[in-house]
């Protein structure tokens, strides 16, 4: 009926024909301001993590025996900070942004002013927040990846084509896992593999979404992040998460969208129950595509990473769910191999959902999904109380 209306509006009033071009330019304009307030806060976020970096080392050069004091220190300091900020200060995180001071040091910054004189300080001058930032041309992600480069001559390489291709911070991974430094080096014509190496690929490619949504903003933010790859995707969940928490009162919700870092990876965990009989996590993981060995061994992953750092100590050990949406395979998987026995794993079986159950129910879904588009959608949405 909107169509309709519009469609006759267009007709009757021609200059509305220049609409789509106008509202093409506003998502334009849309869409680059919120990449400038990712970067803003990326220049920001990064200066702050090299100043937390800073101190750290400081702080750690008072000690006596510098190894051991300063893996009590981190230690404590993650501990308190986690405390007050609750994600981002994690032990791993703070030695990342103490080996950032090291690698990257600053031994002078320019004034603010333009045309004024350049002004030496020392790296542990007070430098404010600005005066840093003008010294980071990366994004604090692009950084991270950067200090897992070992080779201080291969470091400085890929911190220079980053910045001057412009690269995003998948490209930089890509060059650096395809070895691009050590293939320029022995090549015979250097200037074609540096051209080469300016083109981006498609996969390369983020949107602005992607770029707000970088897990280090939303953490550095406190911003929750939940999301899916696709309406259908999303659809999916969602009704998963009301089907569930129907099937009786032992199913209780804990998360959706969940992010999890292991490495200097991120992983994204669809769907996150507490069953109560079973007192035990149920971490659920959505595939649209194909069923493979790889995504048992990433549930696994999910598993340990459970049990280390989202199991009580009262609990049992989480179980998982792997379930395939393929429009030629529908099936459901829990992943029990790594259960402390079999009495145990028969247990989980019995009393959780039955496998064709929800192999069935996500068959069922997914065709009426792709049948009436966004309507189911949006009566899912409805029913279980999501903002259209």
């Amino acid at each position: 009926m909107k169509t309709r209306k519009l469609e006759k509006m267009i007709k009757a009033r021609p200059y509305l024909r220049k609409y789509d071009l106008v509202l093409k330019n506003i998502v334009g304009i849309i869409n680059d301001a919120r990449r400038v307030s990712a970067r803003t806060v990326n220049v920001v976020m990064t200066a702050t993590y090299w100043e937390i970096g800073r101190r750290i080392v400081e702080f750690e050069q008072k000690g006596k025996e510098r190894a051991e004091y300063g893996k009590e220190l981190l230690k404590k300091l993650s501990a308190d900070l986690t405390l007050r900020f609750r994600k981002g200060f994690s032990e791993r995180n703070l030695e990342q942004m103490r080996n950032f001071y090291i690698v990257w040091p600053i031994s002078q910054t320019v004034s603010a002013k333009s045309g004024e004189p350049v002004k030496r300080q020392t790296a542990s001058a007070k430098l404010t927040l600005q005066d840093l930032s003008a010294h980071f041309s990366l994004p604090w992600s692009a950084y991270v990846i950067l200090l897992s480069v070992k080779n201080k001559n291969a470091r400085e390489f890929y911190e220079r084509e980053a910045i001057r291709c412009g690269w995003v911070v998948r490209q930089l991974n890509r060059q650096i896992n395809s070895m691009f430094y050590e293939r320029t080096v022995l090549s015979r014509d250097k200037v074609k593999m540096l051209k080469k190496g300016e083109i981006a690929k498609k996969e390369d490619g983020m949107s602005s979404e992607e770029e707000i949504k970088d897990p280090y903003v939303l953490e550095f933010l406190d911003l929750k992040d939940e999301y899916s790859e696709s309406e259908l995707e999303e659809s999916l969940i969602l009704h998963l998460e009301n089907f569930l928490l129907e099937l009786g009162d032992d199913f209780a919700f804990v998360g959706r969208q969940k992010r999890l870092r292991i490495g200097d990876e991120w992983y994204r965990v669809d769907l996150i129950f507490f069953h109560r009989k079973l007192r035990c996590l149920v971490i659920i993981d959505l595939k649209i595509g194909k069923f493979t060995p790889a995504d048992a061994g990433q549930m696994h992953m999910y598993l340990n990473f459970a049990k280390e750092h989202w199991t009580k100590q009262s609990e049992n050990p989480p179980v998982g769910l792997i379930l395939c949406a393929q429009k030629d395979e529908t099936l459901a998987r829990y992943a029990l191999k790594d259960l402390p026995n079999k009495v145990m794993a028969a247990e989980y079986r019995t009393i959780l959902p039955d496998e064709k159950l929800l192999a069935e129910e996500l068959k069922k879904t997914r065709l009426k999904l792709e049948n009436s588009g966004g309507g189911i959608k949006n009566k899912i949405r409805t029913k279980i109380g999501v903002e259209k």
